[in-house]
């Protein structure tokens, strides 16, 4: 079935960009019979009027667009005669089919774009390759919600590689700054058209978050992609549901690797925006490696930077956040802020978590 669509999509791009190539055709032989009778009928104003050849051309413009100033016309019959056969009969028809023609192109051009058709030719735009599973328009208006919000990439164009979308982006993602391209991933004419080398950054999706399947698409587009960038690589952000191949997207080209969370698309702009800054977003929703713990221990009246310094120093962890009497969590004061708290929130090292009654101990001394 797959490989039905797959095709059935082949086809269709096929037909679309002939069609386009066909109009593109018709322009330009209407664009040369047009100017060929216009450069005609110059010589004959020049042989049959005694006419310059300034004032030959501008006859033959203000004829053939019919404005007629009156200030030049034909007044010998050969000039009329040809006035009439090279301008009124052909010159004026071709006129308006070529502007018909120009018209339908710019409405093809117009639909192409909307479905994904169109071949951008972007340059320093954010390239995401792939879209969810589920609800792909709503993840992608999240994320790019981030990057709007974002100094760095408020004003980046964003550019999608899916097949997802084929009647054409939500008009809520387009009036974002969003275009597409639709095809496959994995189709290396597909590739070529959205310009990876070009990019600022580039965003590998997992097709399935649930699947691990979805890891060798995405190895196949970095290698594709890396295939062509060579050593110019954009920063590149994979998305890897098996832990155990975050090595291989990264030997084949990825900067930073990250599990799909579709609920906080926002860790894919942080890791864009601070590099590194993933790692420590996604260690707070797993329990390896550092992660955030809960402490039960009342503070009277301390000084922030001073409580957060022993607590390093004694190598319990770092202190993010406290909870208030009344429940409120209150995350990373200013240094001078004074406090009272019923409990401590810190990032601990997962081989040395602390006990209570270690902070405690280190909070009284």
């Amino acid at each position: 079935m797959f490989f039905l669509l797959r095709k059935r999509h082949q086809s269709y791009t096929r037909i679309t960009r002939q069609l386009d190539v066909n109009l593109r055709g018709r322009l330009t032989r209407a664009l040369l019979w047009l100017l060929g009778l216009a450069g005609v009928h110059v010589v004959a104003m020049i042989v049959f009027e005694d006419l310059g050849l300034g004032d030959a051309i501008w006859l033959t413009l203000t004829t053939l667009t019919t404005v007629g100033y009156g200030d030049f016309s034909a007044s010998t019959v050969p000039g009329r005669i040809a006035t009439t056969f090279l301008l009124y009969f052909a010159g004026i028809t071709l006129l308006a089919q070529l502007a018909s023609d120009y018209i339908d192109y710019r409405l093809k051009q117009k639909e192409y774009m909307i479905k994904g058709l169109w071949r951008w030719r972007m340059k320093d735009h954010v390239l995401i390759i792939n879209s969810p599973l589920n609800n792909p328009a709503v993840y992608f208006q999240r994320l790019v919600s981030q990057f709007r919000a974002t100094k760095a990439f408020a004003e980046t164009p964003i550019l999608v590689l899916t097949d997802a979308f084929p009647e054409g982006l939500p008009s809520h993602l387009r009036e974002m700054g969003v275009v597409h391209y639709h095809g496959e991933s994995t189709d290396r004419n597909a590739i070529e058209a959205v310009t990876p080398e070009h990019a600022r950054a580039i965003i590998v999706l997992a097709r399935d978050e649930h699947s691990r399947i979805s890891d060798s698409v995405t190895l196949d587009v970095l290698l594709r992609i890396s295939n062509r960038c060579g050593d110019k690589l954009p920063y590149t952000v994979t998305e890897c549901v098996d832990e155990d191949n975050r090595q291989r997207t990264e030997a084949a080209g990825a900067n930073a690797t990250l599990r799909p969370i579709r609920a906080y698309p926002e860790i894919l702009v942080r890791s864009l925006v601070a590099p590194g800054a993933e790692k420590i977003l996604e260690n707070l929703f797993t329990h390896h490696d550092d992660h955030a713990m809960r402490f039960n221990v009342e503070v009277t009246d301390a000084l922030w930077s001073d409580t957060a310094c022993k607590l390093i120093k004694a190598g319990h962890g770092t202190l993010m956040a406290y909870v208030t009497d009344s429940g409120r969590v209150e995350c990373h004061p200013a240094p001078d802020h004074r406090f009272n708290a019923s409990a401590l929130i810190l990032m601990v090292r997962e081989e040395a978590i602390p006990t209570e009654q270690d902070l405690r101990h280190c909070l009284q001394t």
